[in-house]
């Protein structure tokens, strides 16, 4: 039975019921898992009609599916989520960042103290966040150190620092400071975190007024100044609501089977920063906004605040029973232009995002493309590049790069020292590098690629296609670049027999292969100045009896390099504490 007709046979045995499913490759590696109010529907409409290019490029690939059913859709939700995590599948590409966001802590210990920390521990210290924005985080502590005289230091020292002169610290470390103090203080700082600094700006104000009555100027200057520090720093940021509620605000856009997700985060009743994600996507929008919502609060640098505000077509009562927090829809007001703020937004980032994969595309994925449509060869999705390099035959050393859809893939890159040729023949170094890198690709099962590239002409594309051909009955198209006068990329060699292939100097083709060229021998330069540096140094220290490991490493830190040494006397080499008969050797080696 062919495989198109066994798919068939499973997809109309697919019940009407919700689940998950999970669709494989030829490898039977797990590459997507989804869910659905209706498997039977689901499943079936990745096998009938067009997709776009992104959806069109999974189905490529899905050689068989499985799926699981579950009783009800928040099953299938949670159980997602679980198949994403234990798979990782290629194509559920999301929420791959893994960035924290500070909180501001307020220790519990004798002479507490206000950190900006990453990491929320269960120890008795008070936590307020996240702030997404570190700058937000650090513009309020500093407000609250001025306010506040905590100490600063982590530990005490044994005389007071220029805090307690400036008065931003009470100096634990010479006075005792009673435990009410400390407590008045942590109270008030608390409540200001918590949406409580309009009351601190107004008890401000009220001494403000009192110290200029009496005649005390330099005191009211002070506590104007203080006063206008908290409305710079927590006026600076757009008022969202005056609830003091901590909610994060969702909305999403989708295009060209692209979907761009923002989030509002609400804190204290302000819009302190956002976090922005944008992935490729399979389902329905309203589907896969849910399941980027469990994912996106599994992080542990995600904290669920106390509401959540969702565009109105996801639906609410499935994402509250997911997250087990309250979830709205809202209709109207300042909430409803939140949400919309947030769509707005996420539109914007998408239209942005796609302009910018359009232009990499036509420089990669397209110019590769239209590469093989010039050559006759189909899409070369992966092309590996050879060059090699040498001075006159020494220290001869050869570089392989790929690129895969027209980017470099440098996990992938390879470096070579040549074994079995003497001297500087460039052909036969060719083969040798062809020999072992696709006797190796054949014993291990590596990726074969598409195109193979050599920076040389007729004599080193002939010896790789003769190693190709008749040693490993391989038939892979090899390309060769040649260079100009000036060492530039010129022009491009292929067939049978070997013709120059017509290519514009200006089209993305034609930059593509420059860029590879380019690459190549880069990688093989730097990789031939390795191996003779190393050569240089082992030429010379490693052929002085005494010098071993140890104390080579010792000169070249001391001197820097050979020439330093060979400029260095016999005094200055006792200095460092080397034996005299190893010195007396050494001078007179390196005259040599």
């Amino acid at each position: 039975m062919d495989e198109r007709k066994r798919l068939q046979e499973k997809l109309a045995l697919l019940p009407d019921l919700p689940g998950c499913y999970l669709m494989k490759d030829e490898h039977d590696q797990v590459i997507y898992v989804g869910k659905a109010k209706v498997l039977k529907n689901r499943v079936r409409s990745y096998f009938v009609g067009s997709h776009d290019g992104k959806t069109q490029a999974l189905v490529n690939e899905i050689r068989d599916f499985e799926y699981i059913i579950t009783s009800s859709d928040i099953e299938a939700l949670i159980l997602e989520m679980n198949l994403i995590k234990k798979y990782k599948p290629k194509y559920n590409a999301m929420l791959k960042d893994d960035k924290s966001y500070p909180f501001i802590k307020l220790t519990a210990e004798r002479h507490p103290r206000l950190i900006i920390t990453r990491k929320v521990k269960r120890d008795k210290g008070k936590y307020f966040g996240p702030y997404p924005n570190v700058r937000a985080a650090k513009d309020t502590k500093r407000l609250l150190d001025r306010l506040y005289p905590l100490r600063k230091c982590q530990t005490l020292p044994d005389r007071p620092c220029l805090y307690y002169h400036i008065g931003q610290c009470l100096a634990p470390c010479i006075h005792d400071v009673p435990e009410e103090t400390y407590k008045k203080m942590t109270d008030e700082i608390s409540k200001f975190l918590n949406g409580g600094h309009e009351e601190v700006k107004k008890q401000l104000t009220e001494k403000m007024h009192e110290a200029a009555e009496a005649l005390d100027f330099e005191r009211a200057k002070e506590y104007r100044d203080k006063i206008r520090h908290i409305e710079v720093t927590m006026e600076q940021q757009k008022v969202a609501l005056n609830d003091y509620i901590d909610r994060d605000v969702f909305g999403y856009a989708v295009d060209k089977g692209w979907m761009c997700v923002q989030v509002f985060f609400i804190r204290q009743g302000k819009l302190i920063e956002r976090d922005v994600s944008i992935f490729p996507v399979y389902n329905e929008p309203k589907e896969e906004i849910l399941t980027f919502l469990g994912q996106f609060y599994e992080k542990e640098n995600h904290f669920k605040p106390k509401e959540i505000l969702l565009p109105g077509e996801v639906d609410e009562q499935l994402a509250g029973a997911l997250l087990n927090i309250p979830v709205i829809k809202p209709r109207r007001g300042k909430k409803k232009e939140l949400v919309q703020l947030a769509v707005k937004n996420a539109g914007q980032a998408l239209k942005e995002k796609l302009l910018l994969m359009e232009r990499d595309e036509a420089r990669t994925t397209r110019a590769a493309e239209n590469l093989g449509k010039i050559l006759g060869i189909g899409y070369p999705r992966r092309i590996e590049a050879f060059d090699n390099s040498n001075i006159q035959g020494v220290h001869p050393v050869s570089a392989m790069v790929v690129f895969t859809d027209g980017k470099p893939d440098k996990k992938e890159y390879r470096k070579y020292r040549v074994k079995t040729v003497q001297g500087p023949d460039d052909f036969e170094t060719m083969r040798e590098i062809a020999r072992r890198r696709y006797l190796r690709v054949l014993r291990e099962n590596l990726p074969l690629p598409d195109l193979i590239i050599v920076d040389g002409g007729k004599g080193q594309i002939e010896a790789v296609k003769d190693v190709l051909q008749n040693e490993f009955d391989l038939d892979i198209p090899v390309a060769g670049l040649a260079k100009d006068d000036r060492h530039q990329t010129a022009r491009l060699l292929f067939g049978d027999p070997l013709a120059v292939v017509p290519l514009e100097k200006n089209s993305e083709e034609f930059y593509l292969l420059q860029r590879i060229q380019e690459e190549v021998h880069r990688f093989a330069v730097a990789f031939h100045r390795q191996v003779r540096s190393k050569s240089m140094i082992h030429s010379v220290l490693d052929e002085v009896p005494g010098i071993g490991e140890k104390r080579k490493k010792l000169l070249l830190k001391h001197f820097g390099s050979v020439k330093k040494m060979k400029e260095a006397s016999l005094e200055d080499f006792l200095r460092i504490g080397l034996p005299k008969n190893v010195c007396e050797a050494l001078v007179e080696k390196l005259k040599e």
